[in-house]
């Protein structure tokens, strides 16, 4: 990775400085558009105490719910348990610290964070244990909670199509929690599909512009369905 070239040869390279106790933002939803050579990375990594703010925590075996099997998640800020066994069971025990929060909300809390904007008012949770110890006040005769914004350490992100300058675009829903990660994170590491020469992306297409990518890697995936339904 030299100057405005942020492409990286390694996975071991791209989550350079990824230590015990950080903040991992990662991008996806459910299993849909998941950085899961990322995720394989810190896994083999072994750094735990994480906090990972991320819409759910992947599926049992598969996504963010490996870091779950070797307890490497000390915090987990998601909107939705979903169908992770685990978590569940985690969530529970008492094992694993959970914050769930509104999935606007947290859309939003990452977009702020990216933004540089360290809080905002929304009308969402209000009068529901979510407002719980969080300051209010009333609009045009309506009540809002102050809800802080989210930052991280890192930010993992999936793109479909990246140049050598980070610049990146996400395929159809695989876009969802992507472009708001990539913004947050004070190092943001994109894993896509395929690395273009610059030129080759039409400037109206890029989702994610490259001033807030530090490093690019190609892999190959999966791409797993979390449910598959067919036709008798």
């Amino acid at each position: 990775m030299s100057g405005l070239d942020k492409r990286v040869g390694s996975y071991e390279e791209a989550l350079a400085g990824l230590t015990d106790n950080m903040t991992v933002l990662a991008g996806g939803f459910g299993i849909c558009g998941i950085p899961e050579n990322l995720i394989a990375e810190i896994r083999r990594r072994g750094v735990k105490g994480l906090t990972v703010v991320s819409n759910n925590c992947g599926i049992d075996g598969f996504g963010l719910g490996v870091l779950l099997e070797d307890r490497q998640i000390r915090k987990m800020v998601a909107s939705y348990v979903g169908e992770n066994a685990l978590f569940e069971k985690q969530l529970l025990s008492g094992e694993l610290e959970v914050e769930l929060t509104p999935q606007g909300t947290l859309a939003e809390k990452l977009r702020a964070g990216g933004a540089g904007i360290p809080a905002f008012f929304t009308a969402t949770g209000y009068g529901t244990p979510i407002a719980d110890g969080k300051e209010v006040r009333e609009f045009n005769g309506r009540h809002y909670i102050l809800e802080p914004s989210i930052t991280g350490d890192f930010a993992i992100v999936k793109g479909w199509k990246a140049d050598h300058f980070g610049n990146v675009i996400y395929r159809h829903t695989a876009q969802n929690f992507n472009p708001l990660a990539a913004t947050a994170g004070r190092i943001t590491v994109v894993e896509v599909e395929e690395i273009v020469e610059p030129g080759e992306l039409d400037p109206a297409q890029i989702h994610t512009p490259g001033i807030y990518v530090d490093r690019v890697i190609c892999g190959t995936f999966e791409k797993r369905i979390e449910k598959r339904t067919v036709r008798s």
